[in-house]
């Protein structure tokens, strides 16, 4: 589905993943407005020829769909429901879009307690990082109603790879999958930190080590790609923060409870994770715990350029 005119999108967030999706709406020619706590910010996309807006209630009474990309449920629940948030200035049958990693009760609560407004509410949290978000190739995973995600597809298709973008069920269920990617994407770094630490510890050397994990049927993505930001660069990915890492594999758990599945190894991946907050702040990146091994066996896991498989 096209626009014949394309709607006003409000976008409230604009950190690390929500400025560079923020940018894309606006090059693929959607009206915006846009609101951030900090003022330099809105300054920033007053001048790409965004409007902007002093609140999140401004926000949605001057669009046609409203997004939110923001970093707790805490948050997300302030900027909906506050005294000055989405819904004080929601139209009877508007839009909210939230495409934060979060948990469904906040957007059932909204739905429950306004069905007689006709609010449309879609979780569509993403994959990608911060470069995916920039290039506009992240892969969204949506949850709502069939005729509503492909109303808002244009909208989407401006941000993510339209070969990800993937409706994958009803309200919420776009939640739980985003934090059970999430959850085993961890779950790999620990493992794949753990194998090579050992590896490289009893003597074998790191790039034919990792070349026969991947010609084995041991093999990951994250073995295959993602490890090499460390073992090329040491780059532990400091666009993305290990407390909101931390606060992923929480919600993750916490999922896992309220639907009654015991998550031993999952439980664990966190306390790893916490355990390397602990050890090198908040602020260090989200691939952090992978040098938690390398300062185990005293030395960094880098590879040498002759035998790294590609």
């Amino acid at each position: 589905m096209q626009f014949e005119t394309p709607p006003r999108i409000g976008f409230i967030g604009l950190g690390s993943m929500g400025s560079g999706m923020a940018r894309n709406l606006l090059k693929a020619g959607f009206p915006l407005v846009v609101h951030d706590t900090r003022t330099e910010v809105l300054d920033e996309y007053a001048a790409l020829g965004a409007d902007t807006a002093d609140s999140p209630a401004a926000v949605a009474a001057a669009t046609d769909a409203v997004i939110t990309m923001l970093p707790t449920p805490a948050i997300v629940k302030e900027v909906v429901d506050g005294p000055l948030g989405i819904l004080a200035g929601l139209p009877d049958g508007g839009t909210w879009i939230d495409m934060s990693t979060s948990v469904p009760e906040i957007a059932d609560d909204v739905r429950r307690r306004h069905a007689d407004r006709g609010i449309v509410v879609i979780d569509a949290p993403v994959s990608g990082m911060a470069v995916g978000a920039a290039t506009g190739r992240l892969q969204i995973f949506i949850g709502g109603e069939s005729e509503q995600v492909e109303r808002w597809r244009p909208v989407f298709e401006a941000m993510g790879d339209p070969e990800r973008i993937l409706h994958v069920g009803p309200h919420g269920a776009g939640y739980a999958t985003k934090l059970m990617i999430n959850q085993l994407w961890f779950s790999h770094l620990v493992a794949t930190a753990e194998v090579l630490a050992v590896g490289v510890r009893a003597g074998v050397d790191l790039g034919v080590l990792r070349n026969a994990l991947i010609a084995s049927p041991a093999n990951s993505n994250f073995l295959e790609h993602d490890v090499l930001s460390i073992l090329d660069h040491g780059d532990y990915d400091e666009g993305f923060a290990i407390a909101l890492a931390c606060k992923d594999l929480g919600l993750s758990v916490d999922l896992a409870a309220a639907v009654g599945v015991p998550v031993e190894l999952s439980a664990l991946v966190e306390q790893v994770y916490r355990r390397a907050r602990a050890a090198y702040g908040d602020r260090a990146g989200e691939m952090t715990p992978f040098q938690l091994y390398e300062d185990l066996i005293g030395q960094p896991l880098r590879l040498r350029s002759e035998v790294v498989a590609r």
